[in-house]
């Protein structure tokens, strides 16, 4: 796979052995996704490499996750537009107790963990990469009323700010791409407001919240008010349509929204009892707020209250804010790949610190599997070469026509058909264009293909060397 060499090109651990075992690895598990990592590694031999290789001293989540990130800056640079989705997804770690090393599996515990990423996709939901990713497990039940007395750095809810620091962190070594950091409910932090301000303007990311809490809006007669009844009084700029993806068992959704919009200033929370003496300071900010029209009986309305810096002065930009909020989606097929495609959860290590790392390597997995895939639908005319090197597309081919390939290479929706029909693709018209799971289910075949066709050249070479 060129794939990984590309994107290991830049590890450095100060020693080249490891570095070339690391691609090794990433080949392993990106080729087998699904599978357990002995069955995705050919051998024992190889197996107990792959595992020396997480526990190795000198390899670190950081310097794992260093060549993923620069190439995933590299892809952020060539755009005009990039949105940075953020969110936590629970894991339940399966760790084992036995001895250090491989050891017995037959002790084992499930551990609550959670992880915090925050992914890269352009407008048009292409992914690009992971650029943060923070990983925990929660201590003990926090005694009532104490979370209220503590600092925000020390609260759970810190992650969400971290993630926009890492938004602007791209916006600095990319300035020339509009940056957009994009949470859902969980983001709506008071401090996380107030960050942008830390933060020069060319370094400074734009930011799209879902708001959870109807806050306090101030007005110069001193008067407050509640900030989505403020929004509702304010004309409507338009209205639009829009899908909602089928999730939690219920069915895909067409639904009609009314956008209104305005500038605010929110009434900051008090956070005294954390900190004596500190006042947060009020804050302008542009909402947009999407309510669902004429819902269908027994549904519950679709609305969503957006918190922005970005400009909502036209029924332009205030959609544009919705359609980008709307993105924050992907993220959710994000962990997805990650749990269903790469079997995250049932991981078996003795240590968090080797967990990490090859969660990390199955981040970028998971990453990959959504690029080949959005890539297809959005460019599927395109040198199938840009996904897949000439072994495996020769090899596609061959499965499925029973012939000699091309000299040229197919167009990229070939071979991704192919590839998803070797996944349990039907490939009829009313499906539409390949999901990720046939595609990483197919991905797994294909590497099989490829080993088989590998073993009959090498033995028909051997064959004809010997005059047999």
């Amino acid at each position: 796979m060129k794939w990984v060499e590309k994107e290991v090109r830049n590890a450095d651990f100060g020693d080249k052995r490891i570095e070339q075992r690391m691609e090794k690895v990433l080949n392993c598990l990106g080729g087998k996704p699904s599978c357990s990592i002995p069955q995705a590694c050919r051998g024992w031999s190889e197996t107990i490499a792959s595992y020396r290789f997480f526990d190795n001293d000198k390899v670190t989540l950081e310097q794992v996750h260093k060549p993923h990130y620069e190439g995933t800056v590299e892809r952020i640079i060539e755009q005009e537009i990039v949105l940075l989705p953020q969110d936590t997804t629970e894991l339940i770690k399966v760790i084992n107790k036995g001895e250090k090393g491989l050891g017995t599996l037959k002790k084992t515990e499930k551990e609550e963990m959670f992880l915090h990423p925050v992914i890269a996709i352009t407008p048009e939901r292409l992914p690009l990469g992971t650029v943060f990713m923070e990983l925990w497990k929660r201590g003990e039940k926090k005694i009532r009323g104490e979370h209220a007395t503590k600092p925000i750095e020390e609260k759970e809810s810190y992650r969400w700010i971290e993630g926009y620091q890492a938004a602007c962190d791209i916006q600095a070594q990319a300035q020339e791409t509009l940056i957009v950091s994009i949470a859902d409910r969980e983001g709506d932090i008071y401090e996380l407001f107030i960050e942008m301000l830390d933060y020069v303007p060319s370094q400074r990311a734009e930011w799209i919240i879902r708001a959870a809490q109807n806050r306090l809006v101030e007005f110069e007669d001193e008067t407050q008010r509640k900030l989505k009844e403020q929004l509702e009084k304010s004309p409507i700029l338009g209205e639009t349509e829009l899908t909602i993806p089928a999730r939690n068992g219920k069915p895909v959704r067409r639904i009609k929204q009314a956008i209104h919009a305005k500038t605010v200033t929110l009434k900051p929370p008090d956070r005294t009892r954390a900190i004596k003496g500190f006042k947060l300071p009020p804050i302008s900010v542009n909402v947009v707020l999407a309510e669902e029209i004429n819902p269908k009986k027994g549904e519950k309305p679709v609305t969503w209250l957006l918190l922005t810096s970005l400009p909502v002065n036209t029924f332009k930009q205030a959609l544009t804010v919705l359609q980008w909020y709307t993105a924050r989606w992907e993220i959710e097929i994000f962990f997805r790949v990650l749990k269903q495609g790469c079997q995250i959860e049932k991981l078996q290590f003795e240590t968090e610190k080797r967990f990490a790392i090859c969660l990390m390597l199955y981040m970028i997995i998971a990453w990959r599997i959504l690029y080949i895939t959005l890539l297809g639908r959005e460019y599927p005319n395109i040198d199938c070469e840009m996904v897949f090197d000439k072994q495996e597309w020769e090899t596609l081919y061959i499965v499925e026509n029973q012939q000699r390939p091309p000299k040229e290479p197919p167009s990229l929706k070939m071979m991704i058909f192919i590839l998803a029909k070797l996944g349990g693709f039907l490939g009829r018209k009313s499906d539409g264009f390949p999901g990720p799971q046939s595609i990483w289910i197919g991905l797994q075949r294909l590497k099989d293909f490829v080993w088989a066709i590998q073993r009959y050249q090498v033995a028909m070479a051997h064959s004809h060397k010997h005059g047999s």
